[in-house]
Order: structure tokens, then sequence, then C-alpha cells
């Protein structure tokens, strides 16, 4: 009899905890219906719950929910308990779906969040180093690697610790432009004929970051989704100044996101992720997120070296093997094509594929 009144009040020691917690792993995305923009919690991938109508609906305290994502991840922690009560509610309704209950093809998808920054990772995978290597003229202003300066850091950004033998981090800038969403066409600008894919893993950022040491980078991370960082492999013609980022990352539509955001919590180990891209249903790239050069953490630290990370921008991971330009012979996105990318937990992106005036 004492056990169990020992083992009673230890569950009701620990009750607020353990009934705090979400059920169902859920994640976050931004929605339209009749015209009208909502945040909506998915579960299973296949049910949209319309937050701010769930909470007007369910008992209990009613606290103002955001508009915009980036005020959901601001908010996040304190909104936290109430999410996870919505997430609770939903899932385990009865036959009888709740009004506030939707399915996920009955809406449309926008973008999940809009960034001020998205930074993404050049060359983070050493397969992909070395295919782009020996990919030689197929691969227009890609330089091989710098073994020669390979032991030097970057000097106020970047401290390279005694033993390490890998490449400095390295990251370009992508314009907010570039985003669509889940299902909008990837667009082929006219009179460039070498577009390419790249399947990869994005940390959102949770709060703002500046100089955060790769030991605290996990406290700034919001969440994950995925991007198909778009590349024009076509080159400028004059070669001037190197490689064109801006013109190889930053056209229209190079930016596929989402379709939704995984907070944190429910991803046990973003480094241990199967990473796959598939063209109109072919493999074309099978990786983890494992083989990264630079893990999650050391490029947010990294890149908070450089800039102020606000809540809501972006970190591309950058890209596993087997991008078109890759191949011994190159393949590039086309018209009428469906790019497939997939990272596990994280959630699928598709997006067709549209050449230059094709609707």
């Amino acid at each position: 009899m004492k056990r169990l009144l020992s083992a009673m009040l230890l569950v009701s020691a620990f009750a607020p905890s353990l009934f705090g917690q979400a059920q169902e792993p859920f994640k976050l995305g931004t929605f339209e219906e009749r015209g009208q923009v909502f945040l909506g919690l998915v579960l299973r991938d296949s049910l949209v719950v319309h937050i701010a109508q769930a909470n007007a609906a369910l008992a209990g305290a009613k606290p103002a929910i955001p508009a915009d994502m980036k005020e959901l991840i601001v908010r996040y922690d304190a909104l936290r308990p109430r999410l996870y009560a919505i997430a609770n509610a939903a899932a385990s309704a009865s036959a009888q779906r709740p009004a506030y209950v939707r399915d996920v093809k009955a809406v449309k998808i926008l973008p999940p969040v809009m960034p001020a920054t998205i930074a993404n990772a050049a060359v983070n995978y050493v397969a992909h180093g070395a295919e782009m290597s020996q990919a030689g003229s197929n691969v227009i202003g890609m330089a091989p690697q710098d073994a020669a300066n390979v032991m030097k850091g970057i000097p106020g950004a970047w401290d390279r610790k005694p033993g390490d033998t890998r490449q400095n981090p390295y990251l370009f800038l992508k314009s907010p432009t570039t985003i669509i969403a889940e299902g909008e066409a990837i667009r082929i600008p006219a009179g460039r004929d070498r577009v390419d894919w790249e399947c990869e893993l994005n940390a959102v950022i949770g709060k703002t970051a500046s100089h955060v040491p790769p030991e605290r980078a996990a406290d700034y991370i919001f969440g994950w989704t995925l991007q198909n960082d778009v590349s024009d492999r076509g080159g400028r013609a004059d070669a001037r100044h190197g490689t064109d980022w801006f013109l190889m990352k930053n056209h229209d539509t190079f930016a596929p996101l989402g379709p939704f955001i995984i907070p944190r919590e429910f991803v046990k180990d973003p480094m241990r992720l199967s990473q796959k891209f598939l063209l109109n249903g072919k493999v074309m790239q099978d990786a983890n997120t494992d083989q990264m050069t630079h893990n999650v953490y050391e490029m947010l630290s990294f890149a908070s070296n450089v800039a102020t990370l606000r809540p809501g921008d972006l970190i591309s991971m950058g890209s596993p093997a087997g991008v078109g330009a890759g191949r011994a012979e190159p393949v590039f996105m086309k018209n009428g094509d469906v790019s497939v990318c997939t990272i596990e937990s994280i959630g699928t992106l598709t997006n067709p594929v549209l050449g230059p005036g094709a609707r």
C-alpha cells in the first residue's frame, strides 16, 4: 500500500510535465484558404489544424495566436503548451472531425516562412566535392579544393582547431525572392538550359544569433525544413571574377522551400537523417546528413560570426553527391520534369519543372 501511494505521489509530482507534452509530433506551416492566410499545425503530413480556430474552440487559456510564422517562432516557448494541447486534441478527436481540422490537400500550401537572410552552404559534403572536382568542364567556375591552404582558418570568423584538416566552411547568400512553395513550379529561365538540383536540410533560426560558438548553436535552432537549392550551371560566358553566385543561385523560383517546419524537439538527431532526391521517380541523390563536412552547429556558428541571424532566417546545409552537373554525362532539369526532395523526419518537397514560357 505504501509503495502504491508513493508511486501515485510520484506520478502526481510529474503530472504537469507528463501531460504538458505533445502525444504526437507535429509540424508547422503557412496556408491559404479562400483567400485567407493562416498558420497551421500539421499532423502525419496529412491533416492541418487551423491554430487560431482551434485555440478559440478548445477550453483553457487562449493566448493570442500570431498571424505570421516569424512571430510564432519568437513566441514559441510561451505558446508551446497551448500548441501541444491543440495537437493532442486534434490527434485524439473522435470520428467526427473538428471544424478546425482540414486535409492538407484541401488548402493551399505557402512557403512556411519568409526569411530575411538565406545562407547556403557550398560543397559541404565530401562526396559532392569529389564529384564536382572530377566533373571538370561540366561545372563552370567551380574551383578545385585548396589543398595548400587547408590548414588555415578564417581570422575572426572560423577558428581552426589543431588537427582539423577539413576545408573551411563556405556560405553564400540566396535572395528571399527565389522562394516558392510546395507544388509551385521551378521555372527554367530563357536561354539557361543547365539547371540543376540540390536537396538540402535547412536550419530555421529561433532567436537572434551573433558570434555563437558551435557548442551553443543548438539553442538557436527553432526547427528544420527542406530546400531545393536550384542551380544554374551555365556560367556567364566571360568568366569575370570567377564563379558568379548571383547568376547561379538567384533566378526566380530557384529556392523551393518547405513544405513545413518541424520543431527541433521532434528530430532526435539532425546529423543522422536519410536524404534523397528523385527526378521523375529516379533516385539521383541518396545520402545521409552524417556525411556533412561541417555539421549543422558548426555552420550556424560560422554564419553568426559573419552576420547576425534573426528568427525565421535559414541556413541551408549543402548538397550531397548526385547533382546533375557532377555526372560523366550531365543531366539537367527540363520542361515537364518533377523534382522530389525528401529528408527523413523532415518531410518531402515536390515541385514540377516548367521551361521558358510553359504553363
